[in-house]
């Protein structure tokens, strides 16, 4: 009897924290929610499809040299080797026609045999213009599907109902995403503050959905939300300090000059929901992986204090700090190797490239998260140890037995070492 008045505090303690954060949450969600107006661009669009194509044949031809074949040495050479693709529509109104377009300069004959489905543009005709078909892109709807339903099933195989969960979770924040933030940031609303409140909203759904609700489960997502507000914080102070104004990419400038509304302080507002919405997965990885791990070792050490538990866990959580830093600095590195080979080939000065708007804001992305990671570790895995010692060891094992083991980053092997 002496353990259920604990056992309410702690439930009142979690709730008083947990409820306002929801209740934030959904404040945030319809002050901020997407009225549905149709932005203007400014620009005069032409009306175009997007249809598919089925290749039937291929020609390799010389065409004049253009700005894009540059040499090497800054000369534009006379004549280039060029491909006509030959194709048979295969959707929309022009389902049937036959057409030919040219491929970009990088794409050849090789490239697109007779059989391979490719994108075209169809600029519809206008009173002054005819009707032309363009090259577009290669459909990659097939591979893209296949691998994707091979995703879906190799983790459900693995992982079970928890796995399907997962992967309705992730449609889920999907669709946050398209029909929440995407649309709230184009009105204008404020990106950081869209980013915070899409974020902790997948959290909330992601995290009960995958690992069902419980203390474990609570413990980890309030882990989640502060390392979220550490990485949201640190992000404006480096944005400010570093100026980092988010227009350094093409696309980001491009998204202003097509807007129109977008400013620096806006685009600086992108970045920021940037690094919020990157840190998410990262976040719950670790901080679910925490509180499995405390959860864990409770049920192995009955009798451990929170202070032996605290420091078991953080013996998991330093392995999984190191091994998180390389995953998000590889990660980036990969995703910018292009850039990091032309930095060879230019043979710029290392100090003033990595100080660079383009790399700065990749650097300051990865440096925010790291922090916000590194700090929701040691935070997750102290509200872990307090919340698991407020009830039974059997109670507590018995209602996560299995769920920690789920998750693949465990390392309950080196709680002991």
């Amino acid at each position: 009897m002496s353990r259920q008045p604990r056992l309410d505090r702690i439930a009142v303690v979690l709730a008083a924290i947990l409820v306002p954060l929801a209740l934030a949450t959904g404040v945030g969600l319809l002050a901020l929610w997407p009225t549905g107006e149709v932005h203007e661009t400014g620009i005069i669009a032409i009306e175009s499809e997007y249809p598919t194509a089925r290749v039937t044949a291929t020609a390799t031809e010389t065409c004049p040299g253009a700005n894009e074949d540059r040499l090497p040495d800054g000369t534009i050479p006379e004549s280039v080797a060029c491909t006509r693709v030959t194709a048979t529509v295969t959707s929309g109104d022009a389902k049937g026609q036959v057409v030919e377009v040219w491929t970009p300069a990088l794409v050849r004959a090789t490239d697109v045999p007779p059989g391979t489905t490719v994108v075209l543009v169809r600029y519809l005709a206008t009173d002054l213009e005819p009707e032309v078909f363009a090259w577009h892109d290669y459909s990659r709807t097939l591979p893209l599907g296949v691998l994707a339903a091979a995703f879906a099933v190799v983790v459900v195989a693995v992982a079970g109902m928890r796995g399907f969960r997962a992967l309705i979770g992730l449609a889920l924040a999907f669709v946050v995403i398209g029909t929440f933030m995407l649309p709230a940031l184009l009105e204008g609303r404020d990106a950081l503050t869209v980013g915070l409140v899409g974020s902790s909203t997948i959290m909330f759904v992601v995290l009960y959905l995958a690992h069902g609700f419980s203390r474990r489960t609570t413990t980890a997502l309030l882990g989640t939300l502060a390392g979220l507000a550490v990485t949201a914080a640190l992000g404006v102070l480096a944005a400010r300090s570093a100026h980092l104004y988010g227009i350094a990419t093409e696309e980001n400038y491009r998204l202003a000059m097509l807007t129109g509304q977008l400013d620096g302080t806006a685009l600086r507002g992108l970045f920021l929901c940037g690094v919020v919405l990157a840190g998410l997965g990262v976040l719950n990885d670790v901080t679910i992986t925490q509180a499995s791990a405390v959860w864990e070792l409770r049920g192995v050490m009955p009798t451990a204090s929170r202070r032996e538990l605290f420091t078991r866990g953080m013996r998991i959580g330093r392995d999984h700090i190191a091994s998180t830093v390389y995953t998000i600095a590889f990660a980036y590195a990969g995703a910018a190797l292009p850039v990091l080979l032309l930095l060879q080939v230019y043979q710029l000065p290392l100090l003033q490239t990595i100080s660079s708007g383009e790399f700065a804001e990749e650097i300051a992305r990865t440096l925010v998260g790291s922090i916000g990671l590194v700090l929701a570790i040691p935070l997750t895995t102290v509200i872990a140890a307090v919340v698991v010692t407020a009830q039974p060891a059997g109670h507590a094992h018995r209602h996560t037995a299995g769920d920690a083991t789920a998750h693949g980053h465990s390392h309950l092997g080196d709680a002991g070492t």
